[in-house]
C-alpha cells in the first residue's frame, strides 16, 4: 500500500494553465469513479480550487499508474506537454504537503480559512462517490483535524484575509475610497458572498447578480441588492468596481460585450474565478483595470515566526498520530494470523474436554464457536494492547515470536500426519 499524489497549483502554473486541469463537482466525481475502477488503486480524492489542482491515491504497491497521464486522459491532453508543472509526491512527502497544505503553510494568503473547507469538501465528495478508502479517509481527517488546531491555538498576522480582501487592500492603496462607490459581485456562490460582503463592510454599494433558471430561493448577503445574470451589463457602466466569481467554464465578461460601451469613468474589474471569468483582453481597453486571482498573493509574512514554529509543532504531533496508524496497515493481516493461530491451538486443547461435556454434538459446536469468538476477542486485545504501548522495533521481534510459535507447532503436527 502507498499514498501518492500529483498537483499543480499557483507555484507552478498561471491561472490560464491551472485552469486547464481545474474541475467542476460534477466532473471530479466522474473522474474518480473512473479512476477508482483501475487495477491497484484502492482510493483517490481530488481536490480542486482557484490556486490549485490536486489528485490524491491509496494505491498497490506494484501500481505502476501514470497519475499525469490519467488527468490528461479526462482532460484530452498530451501529458508530455505538462509534466514540468506537476509535482508528484509519494509517502511521507505526501502527507506532510497535505498537512501543511490544510492549514493554509501553502496558500497564496498564509493560513487563510477557505482552504480546511476545500479540503473536507474533497474528501466527502471522494466518499459520496464511494471513491474514497480507510488510508485516505485517516489521512485528510488527519490532516483536517491538524489544520483546525492550528486554527484554534496559533495566531497568524492576516490568517483571516481572503483574495478579496487583498483586493481591497490593493485598491486602498491605490487611493481609492469605496464608500458609496458602485459595486457589482457576478456570482453567488461561497467566493461570491464572500467578495460582496468584503465590498460592503468596506461601505461599497453592492449589487449580486443571480441566475434566473435557479429554483427555490436565493439568498444574497445582508445589505446587498440583487440583479438578474442576463441584466449585468446594463448595470456594468455604472459601476467603479465589478467583481466575477463563478465557476461557470464560460466568460462571463466578455471583451465584445464592452466594446460599444461609452465609459465615463475608470472601471476596476476583479476576476476571481479558475477557470478565467473576464477575457484576458478586457484589461486593454480604456478605462479598464483587470486583476486576476495571482494578482493577490500574500505569502509569509514578518511578525509570523513563532506562529510558524508552533504550527509546525501541532503538524508534528498530528502527523505521528497518523504515521503510527499507518505503520500498522502492515501488520495487521499478521496479527489476525496470529489471532487464527491462537483461536486454533486452544481447539485442539479443549476438544476433549469438550466431548465428556454431557452435551449434544450440536451444543457443543454452538459452545465451541463462542469460545472461539471470546479467544478471538481477548488475543486480538492483547495483541493491539502490545502495539500501542512498545515500540515499534520490540513489538515486531514480539509478532516475529509468536509467527515462529506457530509456525513449529504446524510443522510438528504435519510430521506427526505422516
Amino acid at each position: 500500500m502507498s499514498i501518492r499524489m500529483i498537483g499543480i497549483d499557483h507555484s507552478l502554473a498561471d491561472v490560464d494553465l491551472r485552469a486547464r486541469f481545474s474541475f467542476t463537482q460534477k466532473a471530479a466525481a466522474e473522474a474518480e469513479r473512473h479512476f477508482k475502477e483501475l487495477e491497484g488503486i484502492r482510493g483517490c480524492v481530488l481536490l480542486s480550487t482557484c490556486n490549485r489542482m490536486e489528485l490524491w491515491v491509496s494505491a498497490d504497491d506494484e501500481c505502476e499508474c501514470d497519475l499525469l497521464a490519467l488527468l490528461c486522459g479526462q482532460k484530452g491532453l498530451d501529458p508530455s506537454q505538462y509534466r514540468e508543472s506537476f509535482i508528484q509526491r509519494e509517502e511521507h512527502e505526501a502527507v506532510e504537503h497535505l498537512f501543511h497544505l490544510t492549514c493554509g503553510l501553502k496558500s497564496m494568503i498564509l493560513a487563510e480559512d477557505q482552504i480546511i473547507s476545500q479540503v473536507k469538501n474533497a474528501l466527502s465528495l471522494s466518499r459520496e462517490n464511494y471513491c474514497t478508502d480507510n488510508v485516505l479517509e485517516v489521512l485528510f481527517r488527519g490532516a483536517i483535524t491538524a489544520a483546525k488546531r492550528v486554527k484554534t491555538e496559533v495566531t497568524f498576522t492576516h490568517a483571516s484575509l481572503t483574495a478579496m480582501d487583498r483586493a481591497v487592500a490593493i485598491l486602498l492603496d491605490e487611493g481609492m475610497d469605496l464608500h458609496e462607490k458602485t459595486c457589482m459581485v457576478i456570482g453567488n456562490g461561497e467566493m461570491g458572498k464572500l467578495a460582496a460582503m468584503t465590498l460592503k463592510r468596506a461601505g461599497a454599494d453592492v449589487t449580486v447578480t443571480v441566475r434566473q433558471y435557479r429554483s427555490g430561493v436565493v439568498t444574497i448577503p445582508p445589505g446587498c441588492k440583487r440583479i438578474n445574470y442576463g441584466e449585468r451589463m446594463d448595470l456594468f457602466p455604472r459601476c467603479d468596481i465589478v467583481v466575477s466569481a463563478t465557476s461557470s467554464p464560460n466568460c462571463t465578461i466578455r471583451k465584445e460585450l464592452l466594446e460599444n460601451l461609452v465609459l465615463s469613468h475608470p472601471i476596476y474589474l476583479i476576476d476571481l474565478a479558475v477557470p478565467r471569468d473576464i477575457e484576458p483582453s478586457v484589461g486593454d481597453l480604456e478605462q479598464i483595470t483587470l486583476y486576476d486571482i495571482d494578482d493577490f498573493s500574500l505569502s509569509k509574512e514578518d511578525g509570523n515566526e513563532e506562529a510558524l514554529k508552533k504550527a509546525e509543532r501541532i503538524l508534528s504531533e498530528e502527523m505521528d498520530e497518523f504515521y503510527r496508524w499507518y505503520r500498522a496497515l502492515d501488520l495487521v493481516p499478521r496479527m489476525k494470523e496470529i489471532e487464527s493461530d491462537a483461536v486454533e491451538d486452544l481447539n485442539l486443547r479443549i476438544n476433549r474436554i469438550l466431548r465428556k461435556l454431557p452435551l449434544s454434538e450440536e451444543e457443543q459446536e454452538t459452545l465451541k464457536r463462542q469460545i472461539d469468538t471470546a479467544a478471538g476477542k481477548v488475543v486480538n486485545k492483547m495483541m493491539f494492547c502490545m502495539k500501542d504501548s512498545m515500540e515499534r522495533d520490540h513489538f515486531l521481534e514480539c509478532v516475529s515470536s509468536l509467527e515462529q510459535l506457530y509456525e513449529k507447532k504446524q510443522e510438528t503436527k504435519e510430521c506427526n500426519r505422516t
